[in-house]
């Protein structure tokens, strides 16, 4: 399979980026990124008045927050004015009012899209591993959707497929450590035997900012993970051996789960929904074609973190002992 990639027509300090979510958890490091970079970047946020913290991040003026929501397609218009290239960052991993996955990751990928071709701007569109148009998931299939309303809109669409991401903000590792400073137990959802690939998000953050510069082939989807797959069981294990805590792992039948995420799904915050349940069923791990056709972190000549590396600079502070170690707690 032969690759073109695109070349800037221009330098990064005269080109404009628009990061949709770019105050989210990838979207922080790929600002980062793309900051260093070089490039002019317009952040298009929900809340821009939350989103000063990315301002330090590169010099004074590169980085300029703006009020966007992918519901309203005026707002997503405005917000890309101007701008060469288009990041689209946004997903849920949870419903909540108006903020439905269809509304958000069907329907708003669609319309970034539109607006993208509208002004001739090049589309980076970040989806998820485990994207599926015919999965039982609304997560997934919604993910699906969205990939495909992006090629459709922009066919040039770089497309990325993350597994789950982990990092100093992560919402695995560090939700799952402090639920082990209080819970006597952890549920191992179907067993524990749904596998991941973790990638760090630093990684990601890099082949996406690649793809800015122009280094991945057009039309095209990669599939992004970590070079280690381990089951959820294995994650968990590794988790509590980090933070140095004996914790009774308890498996929990695919059904059993559900019915009590019918409920806990209600709770504000609450750990756990339905559809949640139904993602697990899946292995979220790179396709076999993928690393055959080399669409993977290896295209942008990334080497992928190990978890070994990352994990243990910010899962410290759940241990008793805070950065010393101790015996298991």
């Amino acid at each position: 399979m032969t690759f073109q990639t695109v070349t800037p027509a221009h330098s990064p300090a005269d080109t404009l980026v628009t990061v949709f979510g770019g105050s989210g958890f990838l979207g922080r490091h790929l600002v980062r990124a793309l900051a260093k970079r070089g490039y002019r970047i317009r952040v298009a946020v929900r809340r821009p008045e939350l989103a000063g913290f990315l301002q330090p991040l590169g010099r004074v003026g590169q980085i300029h927050a703006v009020q966007a929501n992918l519901r309203y397609p005026a707002s997503v218009e405005a917000a890309l004015r101007d701008a060469a290239v288009a990041v689209n960052l946004v997903g849920i991993l949870r419903e909540s009012g108006r903020q439905t996955f269809e509304a958000v990751q069907g329907a708003g990928a669609d319309t970034v899209g539109h607006a993208a071709a509208a002004i001739g701007a090049r589309l980076v569109h970040v989806s998820a591993l485990g994207a599926d148009a015919q999965s039982p998931s609304a997560y997934a299939h919604t993910k699906a959707a969205g990939e495909a309303a992006a090629l459709a809109a922009r066919p040039g669409a770089v497309i990325f497929r993350p597994s789950i991401m982990f990092g100093p903000e992560d919402t695995f590792f560090n939700r799952f450590a402090a639920m082990a400073r209080f819970a006597p137990a952890l549920p191992l959802i179907g067993g524990g035997e749904t596998r991941f690939q973790p990638v760090f998000v630093g990684d990601v953050a890099a082949a996406v900012a690649d793809a800015v510069d122009g280094k991945a082939a057009p039309g095209t989807t990669y599939e992004i993970g970590g070079p280690q797959i381990r089951t959820f069981r294995e994650l968990m294990d590794y988790m509590l051996a980090t933070v140095g805590r004996r914790r009774l792992l308890v498996p929990v039948p695919f059904g059993l789960a559900k019915a009590a995420a019918s409920v806990l799904q209600y709770i504000p915050g609450g750990p756990l929904t339905p559809d949640q349940v139904e993602l697990l069923r899946a292995d979220n791990v790179v396709s076999e074609a993928a690393l055959r056709e080399a669409r993977t972190l290896a295209a942008f000549g990334v080497v992928p973190t190990t978890i070994e590396a990352v994990v243990p600079s910010y899962l410290w502070r759940f241990r008793k002992t805070g950065q010393f170690h101790d015996s298991l707690a």
